[in-house]
């Protein structure tokens, strides 16, 4: 297993692999001057490796690494996803390629999680809800049922989202917010309640 990114979150999703007894092979950074972290290696090309997670938490960042990487000429790489054994995974919910559930998350009944997310430690995602693509929920949110949240939209730490809920693609939700209605795309809000301070 490949990581791209030498991070902090990098850090965490060794923790997730390790606990599922999964070997991090390698680390990919695009910075030339890293040349290891946390006593490993670091390449500056991820051409033909697989399978790769991408660790980075930048929702924009790892949208244009995995296109990259799916046009790259080694093919397109395996996106394997990584779930921490104490997070609760309803078996009437399904996890997207390349996403990462972190240590104490839940995810409910008929949830839907896309591609390449994160949903950090112990956010919780109630029934039925949409995350798609590229979406940051970071720890401590909690989402009520049939909550919607566009593709490559960050929710700040401690977020509450109240049932019914659609948020638009990249948003960005401030830390602590309490979302009672829905917001358009491209928008940046927070408070409580949650309001618009920026399109």
């Amino acid at each position: 297993m490949y990581l791209y990114g030498a991070s902090g979150h990098a850090k965490v999703i060794m923790d997730i692999l390790h606990a599922n007894n999964i070997e991090v092979t390698g680390l990919v950074d695009d910075n030339p001057n890293l040349n290891e972290f946390c006593g490993m290696e670091v390449r500056h090309d991820a051409s033909g490796l697989s399978p790769i997670i991408i660790s980075i938490g930048d929702c924009r960042i790892r949208k244009m690494i995995v296109n990259n990487l799916c046009h790259s000429k080694g093919g397109r790489p395996e996106f394997p996803t990584a779930i921490h054994p104490s997070a609760i995974i309803s078996q009437h919910a399904t996890i997207g390629e390349g996403t990462v559930v972190m240590q104490g998350a839940i995810v409910q009944t008929g949830a839907k999680i896309g591609n390449h997310c994160i949903i950090n430690t112990k956010a919780s995602i109630d029934h039925d809800c949409v995350i798609d693509d590229f979406v940051h929920v970071a720890p401590g949110c909690t989402f009520s049922g049939n909550v919607h949240i566009g593709e490559g939209t960050w929710v700040g730490i401690g977020t509450t989202i109240i049932q019914g809920v659609t948020i638009g693609k990249n948003c960005f939700i401030g830390a602590g917010s309490v979302v009672t209605g829905d917001l358009p795309d491209g928008c940046k809000a927070y408070g409580v309640p949650c309001r618009i301070i920026d399109k």
